[in-house]
């Protein structure tokens, strides 16, 4: 089978790799550019554990085929902290113990921060609501919506 070559920018980077056509975004993100942050919880799409934004719009990259990035920009997990310094919503997770094993917390990063940056004063109910895709079986979720209304309020104080 042939290998389609795709142009893409990925965390504010462009990158080029080569992938066989059925190759999902998630198997291109982890194993040709080394990103493994993003996680294949069930590889259908139903657990979030995979999350990523492509063109600003949150996508369960086990869904999505390598080849579709052509062109795209897209921010994982490994793109939200600043060099050396966390986001805010890292630090939350980190200060609300919201996090345990780490196969969901990366996808629920991805899917809270997209939240944030298009609503930055959700109530609880939007923030359950945008989470719902997001499957933890450690952590429970009051520790997560907690962190993410949390960091809401600290980042619409500072601004």
């Amino acid at each position: 089978m042939s290998k389609i070559h795709v142009t893409t920018t990925v965390n504010g980077d462009e990158v080029e790799f080569l992938c066989d056509s059925r190759e999902t975004l998630l198997d291109v993100l982890r194993d040709r550019l080394n990103l493994t942050g993003a996680k294949e919880g069930c590889g259908t799409g139903d657990c979030g554990a995979c999350s990523v934004e492509v063109d600003g719009r949150l996508v369960c990259s086990c869904l999505m085929l390598g080849a579709e990035a052509e062109g795209k920009s897209i921010a994982t997990v490994e793109g939200i902290a600043e060099g050396e310094e966390l986001h805010p919503l890292q630090k939350k997770f980190i200060e609300y113990a919201a996090l345990q094993c780490g196969i969901c917390t990366p996808g629920i990063l991805v899917a809270a921060k997209n939240l944030l940056e298009r609503n930055p004063d959700p109530t609880e109910t939007e923030v359950r609501y945008w989470l719902a895709g997001n499957l933890c079986r450690c952590t429970g979720y009051d520790k997560i919506i907690r962190a993410v209304m949390d960091t809401a309020k600290d980042m619409r104080e500072a601004s």
